[in-house]
C-alpha cells in the first residue's frame, strides 16, 4: 500500500501523485489540509523519513515566518504544536510506501521508494521530462 499525505493545489504534489499512479499504484490519498495532523502522525511520519519538525517545515507560502517560526532559536517542539494547529506548515508531499517514507520534493525523490517505475518517458504537468537517470 502507498499512502501520500497530499495537497492538490501543489503542483509538487500533483506531480507526486501522478507518478505514482503512473508507476501502477492506486494510492490513498490523505488531504492532510482537511484532515489535519496528529502529533503522533507526524512524529512517525517525521522518524521514519529522518525528519524533523524544523527540517520538514515549509518556510513559504505559509504562515511560518508570520508565527516566528524561521528564527534561529525556535525549539521543536515549537514548530511541531504549530504544525498541528496549522496542517500548512508541513511541506508536502509526504509518501509512505514499503520501501519507506520520505518527503518528495523535488518530485523525482519519489521514485527512490516505489518499487515500480513509471513507463518512459513520463511528462510532468509542466511538460518537462521526469529524470529517471539513476533510478533502478
Amino acid at each position: 500500500m502507498i499512502v501520500i499525505h497530499h495537497n492538490p493545489d501543489c503542483a509538487t504534489s500533483r506531480n507526486v501523485l501522478g507518478i505514482i499512479r503512473a508507476s501502477g499504484y492506486d494510492p490513498v490519498v490523505i488531504e492532510y489540509l482537511k484532515e489535519g495532523w496528529t502529533e503522533p502522525q507526524l512524529l512517525a511520519l517525521f522518524a521514519a523519513a529522518g525528519l524533523t519538525p524544523k527540517t520538514a517545515l515549509r518556510t513559504t507560502k505559509s504562515p511560518a515566518k508570520e508565527l516566528g517560526l524561521l528564527e534561529e532559536n525556535v525549539d521543536e517542539e515549537k514548530i511541531l504544536a504549530q504544525m498541528l494547529e496549522h496542517p500548512v506548515l508541513v511541506n508536502r508531499p509526504l509518501v509512505c510506501t514499503r520501501k519507506g517514507v520520505k518527503l518528495c520534493r523535488p518530485s523525482e525523490a519519489v521514485l527512490e521508494i516505489l518499487e515500480n517505475k513509471p513507463a518512459s518517458p513520463y511528462y510532468k504537468e509542466d511538460g518537462s521530462l521526469l529524470d529517471m537517470s539513476g533510478m533502478t
